[in-house]
């Protein structure tokens, strides 16, 4: 397959955390990639609670859901 330009490799096409705002270090945030290539953030909360949307409007500045994750310990 040949494309038009360089293309991105998945370490490069995360979106900056400030765009992101919170959703770029909760636990409740997925990436869901689409056919196309297109990345999103998926709120895991939507699928129990409402008042969450399913793909929140970026960047996330404040959200009662919000926890952060937690980062993996050294095994150092």
């Amino acid at each position: 397959m040949r494309y038009s330009g360089p293309m991105a490799n998945d370490a490069e096409s995360r979106v900056p955390h400030e765009r992101v705002g919170l959703c770029a270090d909760c636990v409740y945030s997925r990436n869901v990639k689409s056919d196309r290539g297109s990345v999103f953030l998926l709120c895991e909360l939507s699928r129990k609670d409402q008042r969450f949307a399913k793909y929140p409007k970026l960047p996330v500045l404040s959200c009662r859901g919000y926890e952060k994750k937690q980062k993996p310990a050294d095994p150092s």
